[in-house]
């Protein structure tokens, strides 16, 4: 092993991390992109933390050119780049959000993806090696919630982008393989957040802490166990999966 390169967004924490364990306990490497460090992945010889706050969105550019340059890509078995990190508030409903926090949650969850996504296809067209892009995205994307309005658009609109750039994809010689990921429901900050709102605050909070208390949140290592066997499998390019 030791040929394959990880680009992931979210690896501070959560899902990202776990993912990011796993790939470098593998002997691979992994670039994450982050703000905050994660004391868990820096122990790896071949995690490479890159420190960026994806609300930057025309900076992104010259990140990818930056984790590139790090890459022998021409002997490098597969790349993929997988866009885990996302923002969860605000949670309210849309005429309480103000435009600041709206924009925060679309660039995040929705825009820094789109943006890493064409970076990257433009950076390894020319070569001939196996390019995956890992999507994660939300059963929010296809069941509307009160308080919820701008993630679960960030996340339809993340299903979209995946099925319009699979499309794209499947009329070439090279193409990347592009797949969506549907996490379920996963034991997290970004869960932990949204059960500690008061009903008042978030009238679906109480469908968070009834998954939380009856068992039915999965673990990160699951999903990272799930996500990385989707790597290993040839998906249909531009599919949306559910774990």
């Amino acid at each position: 092993m030791g040929k394959e390169h990880f680009i992931i967004t979210g690896t501070s924490r959560g899902i990202g991390e776990q993912l990011a364990q796993q790939i470098l306990e593998e002997g691979n490497h992994v670039y994450g992109i982050s703000r905050s460090k994660s004391d868990k992945l820096e122990r790896f010889a071949h995690f490479k933390h890159v420190q960026f706050d994806l609300r930057c969105t025309l900076e992104i550019d010259k990140i990818l050119n930056q984790i590139f340059s790090h890459i022998d890509i021409e002997h490098a078995d597969m790349i993929c780049l997988v866009n885990n990190a996302a923002m969860l508030e605000p949670l309210k409903t849309i005429d309480s959000c103000t435009p600041e926090e709206i924009m925060d949650s679309v660039q995040i969850s929705l825009i820094a993806p789109m943006m890493l996504v064409s970076s990257f296809i433009q950076r390894t067209n020319q070569y001939a090696i196996t390019r995956k892009v890992i999507n994660i995205s939300s059963g929010s994307a296809v069941y509307p919630a009160p308080g919820m309005s701008v993630y679960c658009t960030a996340k339809a609109g993340m299903n979209m982008f995946t099925q319009c750039v699979g499309s794209e994809q499947r009329m070439l010689d090279n193409p990347v393989e592009i797949v969506a990921i549907d996490p379920g429901m996963v034991d997290t900050e970004l869960q932990a957040v949204a059960r500690g709102k008061t009903n008042e605050q978030f009238a679906t909070s109480v469908f968070f802490k009834e998954a939380y208390e009856t068992g039915k949140l999965r673990t990160a290592e699951e999903v990272g166990n799930a996500i990385l066997r989707i790597i290993r499998t040839n998906e249909r390019t531009g599919e949306v999966v559910s774990i």
